[in-house]
């Protein structure tokens, strides 16, 4: 068979495919951002010829999914699978690195630390992050006021990037509010290689009535910067998970740091009127 014979076969399955809707060679609907993770850029359906494009991007707007993103053949689209994969490397950079000390000089925040000695004990050891070393508690005795109604301080969790998008912002919004309702705040500091379950231990330690962590949250294909406040009453080493209260999705696309902090400090409030927290709390 010779090549103008193969050619126009080529062409003729090309033209029917293309007239019964089975291929579409219209230039590519993938966005030119800059940056292909923006949400300018999410927000940019890539389905070819959706049946109501209007209906379409406003369930994108309502969702951080990824939805109407289309296919190239069985596979992703480009720009899908690179933003994916930029999605991906933003949450491991949020669980591996450490938080900037830049951010915690500005929050004028000292440092303590578990018995976890690096990253790697800190993911495999979940038990070590639960407890304070020996140093930390002198120095906790040393730096901070005893007996407060309420200590607060941050921990890095699993994501020092909603440590370092956060904390500036919902620390001083919490510490002013409480102060403002007559209430000692203790002083504040970071706890590196934190698990939520070391408050229990800083309570017993500090001897307050209220412990507070704000602390970075796993990260997800959505954000890496989502933290959590985790508050206990008359917190102390081995009370059940269910008496903590939780303050979840505090980042600048779920409940924003300034107003979650202004909402974490009535529920402390509540929960010193009550003597309670978690499940016991009277909501």
């Amino acid at each position: 068979m010779n090549q103008e014979l193969i050619s126009a076969i080529v062409e003729e399955v090309v033209k029917q495919l293309m007239a019964s809707g089975q291929l579409d060679i219209s230039p590519s609907k993938e966005c030119t951002c800059e940056d292909i993770t923006s949400p300018e850029c999410k927000a940019s359906p890539l389905l070819d010829k959706p049946q109501d494009p209007e209906a379409l991007e406003r369930m994108i707007k309502r969702t951080t999914a990824r939805i109407g993103v289309g296919r190239a053949g069985p596979r992703l689209k480009t720009q899908t699978l690179l933003a994916l994969r930029a999605d991906h490397a933003q949450a491991r950079d949020a669980v591996m690195k450490d938080v900037d000390p830049k951010v915690l000089e500005d929050a004028g925040l000292f440092t303590v630390q578990t018995l976890c000695q690096d990253k790697d004990a800190f993911i495999t050891r979940p038990d070590l992050g639960r407890q304070l070393s020996p140093e930390a508690v002198r120095t906790l005795k040393e730096k901070c006021i005893p007996n407060p109604d309420v200590q607060i301080y941050i921990s890095d969790g699993l994501s020092s990037t909603a440590v370092e998008a956060n904390a500036n912002k919902i620390l001083p919004v919490i510490t002013e509010a409480l102060q403002s309702k007559g209430l000692t705040v203790g002083t504040p500091f970071y706890l590196r290689f934190g698990r939520v379950g070391a408050q229990e231990h800083i309570a017993e330690t500090l001897g307050a009535k209220v412990v507070c962590v704000l602390l970075g949250e796993r990260p997800g294909l959505a954000t890496a910067e989502s933290m959590s406040a985790y508050i206990t009453y008359n917190a102390y080493v081995g009370m059940p998970e269910s008496k903590r209260t939780v303050v979840s999705n505090i980042h600048k696309n779920g409940t924003a740091a300034v107003e979650a902090g202004a909402y974490v400090a009535e529920v402390i409030a509540k929960i010193l009127e009550q003597k309670a927290s978690g499940v016991d709390l009277v909501k």
